[in-house]
């Protein structure tokens, strides 16, 4: 038993010998980083690094450097900082509009193979200048930590479908899926906000969704634990809130394929500008909000076909209950035929304030 104990005491020690220490006060922890295309084959990267002072306020500072290669940014910045910049701490990546459109592929092959950097790490493209949305001023906090709650908050409490590195690296790679990513724009020297959803088709930016669509996306790719939807009833409007939703694909027939998706919607009437809330005005909000996220959903999923990505995941759905499936003919042919029927069901559980 000695012995046991004596040989795991001296194999700790080797390990733990092996780990670069690294002393807080003695490093510089990046937050967040911004990618651009500047021309040619020549990308510029933007490190942000939070500098805290003594009254507790956070000052954002950052360093940039161009490269042809993603791996020899942080190398570069290095020579500019007294010292080293760690990445361990990263909240947000963004990547500039032309970056986007022109392809990502080797900066999120290098991002991956980071270890040091936590699969919930978010990504977001910029419209603009990655580099001139990050080196704003937003908050008392630091710019990463700023963007990365605002990032968070969206996913939790509105219209943004769940994203970070782990989900859009399996979009990415997953061939009967495409992947997306927030647009966020810049609309004041303090102030930024999340403006749409990036497309992409493969590691580029190909379709760009206003934040007003939003909403029927999440409906078709994610679940809401809270939400809120103005809904036209006639001349009035119904304010609906408290959003719970969760969706569900069925494959009702081949040749050509038909898919079938259902999503089920509870929610709370919270404001309605009419005289009252009769059963059957509820009933009828009911049944014009089912009409409303049928068609808008359905005429995503028509535009998706046309821009031939599938960031609904139609292809990985269908993939799994055919047997020898072909992507390739899936792309070429099979996709652009797949009749897609969306059929929502809404239920009002509660009614609030009348005008």
């Amino acid at each position: 038993m000695r012995k046991v104990v004596l040989y795991l005491f001296i194999i700790s020690t080797i390990l733990t010998g092996c780990v670069q220490k690294e002393i807080l006060d003695d490093v510089n922890l990046e937050t967040g980083a911004a990618y651009d295309y500047i021309g040619g084959k020549r990308i510029r990267g933007t490190a942000l690094v939070p500098v805290y002072m003594p009254d507790k306020a956070v000052k954002n500072k950052t360093f940039s450097a161009t490269s042809l290669l993603s791996r020899d940014f942080l190398r570069d910045i290095q020579r500019q900082t007294p010292d080293p910049i760690v990445t361990g701490s990263l909240e947000v990546v963004l990547f500039g509009e032309k970056l986007a459109k022109k392809g990502l592929q080797g900066l999120i092959d290098s991002l991956q193979r980071d270890a040091s950097i936590g699969s919930s790490l978010y990504f977001a493209v910029t419209k603009g200048e990655a580099k001139d949305l990050i080196e704003g001023d937003y908050g008392n906090r630091g710019n990463g930590i700023y963007i990365s709650n605002l990032i968070r908050h969206n996913m939790k409490t509105k219209d943004l479908p769940k994203t970070n590195l782990q989900l859009f690296l399996f979009d990415f790679y997953q061939t009967g899926k495409t992947g997306y990513l927030p647009e966020l724009t810049k609309i004041g020297k303090n102030q930024i906000e999340i403006s749409g959803l990036s497309f992409f088709q493969r590691d580029k930016v190909v379709d760009t969704l206003p934040a007003g669509r939003m909403f029927y996306f999440k409906l078709l790719v994610d679940k809401y634990s809270e939400g809120t939807l103005k809904v036209n009833i006639g001349k009035e409007i119904a304010a609906i809130q408290s959003i719970h939703s969760k969706n569900s694909m069925k494959l009702v027939r081949r040749n050509p394929n038909e898919v079938l998706v259902k999503i089920k919607i509870k929610a709370v009437l919270n404001e309605f500008s009419g005289k009252n809330t009769t059963s059957s005005e509820l009933a009828n909000i009911e049944k014009t909000m089912q009409k409303e996220i049928e068609k808008e959903c359905l005429k995503l999923s028509k535009r998706f076909q046309n821009e031939r990505i599938d960031p609904v995941g139609y292809g990985h759905f269908v993939k799994s209950h055919t047997r020898h499936f072909d992507y390739k003919k899936w792309w070429n042919e099979d996709y652009q035929k797949l009749k897609i029927k969306v059929q929502a069901k809404v239920k009002i559980t509660e009614s609030g304030v009348i005008e």
